[in-house]
Parts: C-alpha cells; sequence; structure tokens
C-alpha cells in the first residue's frame, strides 16, 4: 500500500470512526433510556412525566458526550502534539542543546524530515521513562511532535533510533496521526459520562436525612458510570483493533524511508530483551496508548493496540528466532546495551568516556550506509549533491519522454540513494545558527540578500527599518557567507531552521513573513527559491497556529482542477527547460499522464512562480490517488529532458509540501557540467 492509498484508507478509517462514535452514542442513550423506563415502571411516578424525562435524559447524554468530545478534540487542534507530549511528562528538546544523545536525536529527525519534504516536528523526551518507546502527535505535519523517552535514547544506537523515528514520520506523513488525535477525543465523551455519574453517585451519597430525594441521583449516577465505563472499553477495543493494522504499516513505511529493516528489527528486539520493554509507567498510557512505538502496558490481546512483538520482527527478519529474545534477555541482564557505545563500536560517532561496548548481535556496519543518515534519497533525494546545479538521466536528455509512463516510478515509494547527505555538507555553523531562535531570523534574511549590490543595499535598508541595525548587520554578514553555500542547499537550511522561527511570539512570526515577502519583491522579481522560500515558511507557519493551510480544505477533482494542472505543469517546464520546444514537450508528456489528448496550450504565465498562490486549493483538495496521479506528471516533466536543476528541486519540495505528500524518487543521476 503506498501513501496515496493510505490516505484514502485513512479518510475510510475517519468515516468509520464517525459512525461507531454515532452508533456509540445511540446505544448509550437507549441504554440511559431504558435504565429511565425501568425507574418509572418501579417507582410510583406519574407515567404521564415519562415523556419528558426520556427527552430530558436522551438531550443531557448528547450534550455530554458531544460536549465533551467537541471540547477535548477543539482543544487538541489548538494546542497541537506539543501539548499530548507535555501531558505525560514530555520535556522540550532545546533548538540548540550540546547533549550528544539529543544532538544525535535531532539530527535524525532533520535529516528524516529533509529526505520527506515534512516539517521538522517539536520535539520532546520523556527523561524519566526506562522503556523504550515514542510517538507522534498533532493534527496536522505542520503542528507535530515527536517524543522518545530516555530509554530510547540511552539504549538505541543511531540505526535503531532512525528505524523508530521513520516509524513515527510514517503516521505523521500518512494521516495517522490526526486519525490519533479524534481517537482521544472520542474517547474523552464517553469518559466524560462516566465522570458525570461519579458526581452524581457523590451527590446523592451526601444528600443527608433526604435519602428518598438522593435515591434517583445514586441511581442515575450509577447507570451512567456503568454505561460510560462499557462505553469506554468498547472504544478501547476499537482503538485497538485500529491501531494494531496501522503498526504493520508504519513497520513497512519505516523500511521504506530508512532502506534497511535492521534498525528496527533491533529496536524491537532490545524492546523484547530488555525487563524494561517499551512499558510506560502506570497511568500515562491511556490517551497516548494507540500512538505509541510499542506497547505501553501490560493488556490482554483484545485491548493491545499493537502487534505481538516476535511477529513484527519476523515481518522484518524472517530468520527470526523468538529464542532470541531470551539469549539476549540473559546478555543484557549482566550488561544493558548502551545505544552511543554502539555507535562508537560501528564507527558512528566518536568514543564515549567510558569503553564502548562491542557491536550488537547481527548488526552490520555497512548496512548503515543505506540508512536515512547522510541520505536524501529516501522519499526522494532530490537536492542535487557535489555543488552541481543539475542532475541528469543515464538516458540522456530526453530520456524521461522516450520511457513515457514508466520514466516516473510510482510516486510516494522510496527511492534509492540518490546523492550524498544534506545535513552533511551544509556547514556546522550555518545549522547551529538555524537551531537558535534568534540567529534564524537574521540567517533566513541573509538566504534572500541579493548578489546585485543595490538591490542588497535596499533590503539591508528594509531589514533595518523593521528589526534594528543589528540585526541587519547580522543578516549582511549571514548573507555574505551564505554566497558560498551550494544552491541545492538553501532550502534544506530554511527548513532546519522553520521550528525556531516557530518558538517566536505571533507578532513576531507575522513580521517574519511580510518582511521575507518585502525581501523577495525587492528587486521586481521572484525567483523559484524566493518563492519557494516564502510559500513554504507561510503555509507551515499559518497551519502551526490553525491546523489547516490558509486556504482551508475543499474537495475537487482532476477533471474540476484540469486548469490548476495545466498551470503547475507549465510553470514546472519553463524552469526546467529555457528552450520553448523543449518546454512544450515536457508540458504535453506531463498533461498526458493527467488528462491523456488534453488540448490546454502550453502558456508559462509571465508573472513565473508566483501564480501558482492560485492553484494549490484546488490542487491541494485533490483525492489520494488524483494526487498520485498529479505528482507522478510532476516527475515525468521534470524527467522529460534528463536534468534535474535546482529551481526544479525547490518546486517539487513546495508542490509535494503544498499536496500534504512525501517527496517522490526520480529517475535521474547525479551528471556534472549542467547549470540550470
Amino acid at each position: 500500500m503506498n501513501f496515496f492509498e493510505r490516505q484514502d484508507e485513512v479518510r475510510k478509517a475517519s468515516t468509520r470512526l464517525v459512525w461507531l462514535f454515532i452508533a456509540a452514542v445511540v446505544a448509550v442513550v437507549v441504554v440511559v433510556d431504558l435504565a429511565v423506563f425501568v425507574f418509572f415502571r418501579l417507582d410510583t411516578k406519574p407515567t404521564n412525566q415519562l415523556v419528558g424525562t426520556l427527552v430530558l435524559a436522551s438531550v443531557g447524554m448528547l450534550l455530554v458526550i458531544g460536549g465533551t468530545s467537541l471540547v477535548r478534540t477543539m482543544m487538541l487542534r489548538r494546542q497541537g502534539g506539543g501539548a499530548v507530549a507535555r501531558s505525560v511528562g514530555g520535556l522540550p528538546v532545546p533548538q540548540d542543546t550540546a547533549d550528544p544523545a539529543l544532538r544525535r536525536l535531532r539530527n535524525v529527525v532533520e535529516e528524516i524530515s529533509i529526505a520527506s519534504g515534512t516539517p521538522v516536528p517539536e520535539l520532546y523526551v520523556l527523561p524519566h521513562e526506562a522503556g523504550i518507546n515514542a510517538f507522534a502527535a498533532g493534527w496536522s505535519p505542520a503542528n507535530a511532535a515527536v517524543a522518545v523517552t530516555q530509554g530510547a535514547l540511552d539504549r538505541l544506537n543511531r540505526d535503531e533510533l532512525q528505524g523508530v523515528i521513520a516509524h513515527e514520520f510514517s503516521h505523521v506523513v500518512n494521516g495517522d496521526m490526526r486519525l490519533n488525535m479524534k481517537l482521544i477525543g472520542v474517547l474523552a465523551g464517553l469518559v466524560g459520562l462516566a465522570v458525570v455519574g461519579r458526581v452524581l453517585l457523590g451527590t446523592g451519597g451526601r444528600g443527608g436525612s433526604n435519602k428518598g430525594g438522593a435515591a434517583p441521583f445514586i441511581l442515575f449516577g450509577l447507570v451512567l458510570m456503568i454505561v460510560g465505563f462499557i462505553g469506554v472499553f468498547a472504544g478501547r477495543i476499537i482503538k485497538a483493533a485500529v491501531s494494531r493494522q496501522r503498526e504493520y504499516l508504519a513497520d513497512a513505511s519505516a523500511v521504506q524511508f530508512t532502506r534497511q529493516s535492521a534498525g528496527l528489527a533491533g529496536a524491537l528486539k532490545k524492546i523484547g530483551g530488555l525487563p524494561t520493554g517499551s512499558r510506560l509507567r502506570a497511568g500515562k498510557t491511556d490517551d497516548v496508548s494507540h500512538m505509541l512505538f510499542g506497547e505501553g502496558g501490560k493488556r490482554r490481546s483484545w485491548l493491545a493496540t499493537h502487534p505481538p512483538l516476535p511477529e513484527r520482527i519476523r515481518q522484518l527478519d524472517p530468520t527470526f528466532d523468538p529464542n532470541e529474545l531470551d539469549r539476549l534477555g540473559r546478555r543484557w541482564a549482566e550488561q544493558p546495551p548502551s545505544g552511543m557505545h554502539e555507535d562508537a563500536a560501528l564507527g558512528l560517532a566518536p568514543a564515549p568516556a567510558s569503553p564502548p561496548a562491542a557491536p550488537p548481535v547481527g548488526h552490520v556496519p555497512a548496512a548503515h550506509a543505506s540508512a536515512v543518515a547522510g541520505t536524501v534519497g529516501t522519499m526522494g533525494g532530490l537536492a542535487p549533491a557535489g555543488g552541481q546545479d543539475t542532475v541528469q538521466g543515464a538516458g540522456g536528455p530526453g530520456a524521461g519522454h522516450a520511457a513515457g509512463p514508466g520514466a516516473a516510478p510510482g510516486a510516494g515509494q522510496p527511492a534509492q540513494d540518490q546523492g550524498a547527505g544534506v545535513l552533511s555538507r551544509i556547514p556546522e555553523a550555518f545549522l547551529h545558527r538555524a537551531h537558535s531562535p534568534d540567529a534564524a531570523v537574521p540567517l533566513v534574511f541573509g538566504l534572500l540578500l541579493s548578489t546585485h549590490p543595490e538591490v542588497r543595499g535596499r533590503q539591508y535598508h528594509l531589514i533595518a527599518s523593521r528589526w534594528g541595525g543589528p540585526l541587519a548587520d547580522a543578516a549582511w554578514q549571514d548573507g555574505g557567507a551564505l554566497t558560498q553555500l551550494d544552491p541545492a542547499l538553501r532550502l534544506p537550511l530554511a527548513e532546519v531552521a522553520f521550528p525556531a522561527l516557530r518558538q517566536r511570539p505571533p507578532q513576531a512570526v507575522d513580521a517574519l513573513r511580510d518582511t521575507v515577502g518585502a525581501l523577495a519583491a525587492a528587486d521586481g522579481r521572484t525567483s523559484v527559491f524566493e518563492y519557494c522560500f516564502a510559500a513554504l515558511l507561510g503555509r507551515e507557519l499559518h497551519e502551526a497556529v490553525h491546523q489547516q493551510p490558509p486556504w482551508g480544505r475543499r474537495r475537487s477533482t482532476l477533471a474540476s482542477a484540469q486548469q490548476s494542472v495545466a498551470i503547475l505543469l507549465a510553470v514546472l517546464a519553463a524552469v526546467g527547460n529555457p528552450d520553448p520546444a523543449a518546454g512544450e514537450r515536457a508540458f504535453r508528456a506531463g498533461m498526458e499522464r493527467v488528462a491523456p489528448g488534453s488540448a490546454l496550450p502550453f502558456a508559462p504565465p509571465p508573472q513565473g512562480p508566483q501564480v501558482l498562490d492560485q492553484v494549490w486549493p484546488a490542487l491541494d483538495g485533490l483525492s489520494g490517488r488524483d494526487t498520485q496521479v498529479l505528482v507522478e506528471a510532476v516527475v515525468t516533466v521534470i524527467a522529460d529532458n534528463g536534468v534535474l536543476t535546482v529551481g526544479e528541486s525547490e518546486l517539487l519540495r513546495t508542490v509535494c509540501s503544498m499536496l500534504h505528500c512525501p517527496m517522490p524518487p526520480l529517475p535521474v543521476t547525479l551528471a556534472s557540467g549542467h547549470h540550470g
């Protein structure tokens, strides 16, 4: 099942969840009404009051359940994934942390974010949890948070940590995370019913001498408690069933992200072999049990939110023998594994202070070469490497066109390694500034400074008038240093800085967006990089606050959005093909994927990429299948001449971000001597 099929499945699961919730509410109301009816039959109350009491009870139940669910859901939407992480004891990981384990975690998360074209999430650590676990929470990728236990940081080596983080990113990218948040809201309504019942019981118990008047409260409260707890139990069974199915898919997606299964399998083996396993402390797992990487506590099979551990491992390693967990358990009882020591033994990190342990059982250092670290090819390693501005297909110019449909592999599936790592090629000084909420502002302004002296001077005065002279001086200095940066690394560096920018106050965020727009327009034209930078920053900051894109949510089809598709493909074809004839050929190849025989003309808009602001509302509303076809068409246009320019790479990253889908692979390889 690829990303787009998974998206449709998540939408269907959300619809089923709504109907199951409605059915549960109806069942609760019916049971409560039956209790009221029995009470009237056993009591001496006039039967003419029965109908009114039933209506009152039904409306009350609907208000309690629906109101509690709505309030809880709205709180989750507004607060984002960070609130969920904090609710279970999570502490934010500082952007500029110097702790080696936390820096390793942040590097892994940023690598996978860049590879998948997904916003870098907030990071949290659960410092008092010795079990190996993690979860992702949030209403959208822009306000997502990833939390990792201290046990995972201590026990997992880099490959294993990558596998766990890739598993969580699968939940972010594939839409599971939003469904998880809805499940929390739904169960909150049923729990609220039981809470009201407990309150009524307490009220009746304190009735003093008026025991007869308290009896209805006690009876009604008891009924509400029983029905509420039954509803919660049924909800947990539903939650567990949904979660178990998605865990297998997330494991498979993690392998696609990292292009190797040893890391994820190793993490699961450590969960099975260590006495702490993946358990979290009692009382903290109910809300997030279906979000966790591993089972958060001991549960019976029908309430287990995860498949049996041996089955998950066997899916990744067919040669796995369950007895291996016992052998590992005996070995680790004497000396628990240390992830940082294993990294040193594998040559993946400097040796820590104490002597390193032996490499983990069955772990091959060479496997790391195909992991996410040091690559951007997992969900689309599209940024050219080696200082080149273009990437050329093995078949040469026109190869993509000649290959026809086969030129664009299934969008959303992982690519093989298509270049050197992005983060490893960005100077450490720039990454350090990108992680600082204060230094990130002049850094991103510096990325937008023109090389033309007159325009650059106007931009300096613009920054100084809005942000002050010292910040303008810092931006000027950063801009000078950034001229030496490979153009292919500019947008990834900006994306690394986005989380630090999100931490600023709302007024500062609005001022930042306005300044970015003004800097981009300072020379009277907007380059591809300037447009992509401003579009990505604006969408991410808006979604982080409002949990939806600036244009809202709507439904559309390829047929109704054909004009928007033509505009997008025309812009892409013009950016990648200075020759109009070559551009039209690429445009036609792409349109043939979307609308065979289309007569829409190749008409590159004179305003350049800025016109794309008009197309996002329609294109973001496509179904999963239609989005897949569109992304395949985009890949076809880019690959038509066998050359990938930096501008095309930046546009592709922006297109996928706006359509809320992962980066696809391209059938091109690194070439030299081409600039575009």
